[in-house]
């Protein structure tokens, strides 16, 4: 590690594994994931952590993305108290929520998970369509863009994070 780290970064380097990992997971629940970032410390820059962030997603078993799938709410259903999920699903109006929760349980349905997609800075018409859209995808084109939402969500977290840390 530099001394150039940013604070956030650099107290991050600092804790112990079993806590970096146990950080990680407000980031993303997959344990699989935590460990290989925790263990990729220390990281003298916000990109050397996204890279890794990034290579980690890239590595994750379809258990893996299932488990971290399993904490992500339902595209117009934030959960409540959790300023992240407010914050992330922000662009969608109340009157899109009801078509964004049918929409959801039918690709739920079809896909056994959640929709999973990078919802900051999009609009609730624009999540509708890509819903419309992924819900006919086969499994495993579908498997591919959740990891690449994910890594989306997870690069967005992670900056977010190390400047609060």
């Amino acid at each position: 590690m530099t001394s150039s780290a940013p604070p956030g970064l650099a107290r991050f380097n600092a804790v112990a594994e079993r806590e970096a990992v146990g950080m990680l997971r407000e980031v993303c629940a997959s344990r699989t994931w935590g460990a290989v970032v925790a263990g990729g410390r220390p990281y003298a820059t916000l990109g050397e952590l996204l890279d890794a962030a990034d290579a980690a997603v890239a590595g994750l078993t379809a258990a893996d993305l299932a488990e971290a799938l399993a904490a992500h709410p339902p595209i117009g259903q934030p959960v409540p108290g959790d300023a992240a999920s407010a914050r992330e699903q922000s662009g969608v109006r109340d009157e899109e929520r009801a078509e964004l929760l049918a929409l959801n349980r039918a690709y739920q349905e079809r896909h056994g998970h959640v929709f999973l997609i990078c919802a900051t800075g999009r609009t609730g018409e624009e999540m509708v369509t890509a819903l419309h859209e992924r819900i006919r995808h086969d499994a495993d084109t579908e498997r591919e863009i959740v990891r690449i939402e994910l890594g989306k969500i997870n690069r967005i977290r992670l900056a977010r994070w190390t400047e609060t840390l």
